[in-house]
């Protein structure tokens, strides 16, 4: 299905834990098919191989709001600001 739908130039994909349960043949062309997509990709994923290779912008749902920023997954969580920011919308109110 996922083939069908960037073959008809959908635009938006929306995929959860897509490398699951294949291969590692299977998901290198998966993660170059998606490098190659003109379109937005939604996704989550465990694996930080095509989190890093596929993403270039990491938005993180928080108890206390939303951080978005265009950059790649490493570049995202060794950015000393980015982290003082997350514990800060980590942080437990009482």
């Amino acid at each position: 299905m996922l083939s069908r739908m960037m073959m008809t130039r959908a635009n938006v994909l929306q995929l959860d834990e897509p490398t699951n349960h294949l291969d590692l043949e299977s998901i290198t062309a998966f993660n170059n098919s998606l490098k190659n997509f003109k379109g937005t990709v939604l996704f989550t994923t465990h694996d930080h191989e095509f989190a890093q290779t596929v993403g270039n912008r990491v938005v993180e749902l928080t108890p206390n709001g939303v951080i978005d920023r265009h950059t790649t997954f490493d570049e995202y969580m060794q950015d000393s600001k980015l982290k003082e920011l997350r514990d800060k919308m980590y942080a437990v109110t009482v």
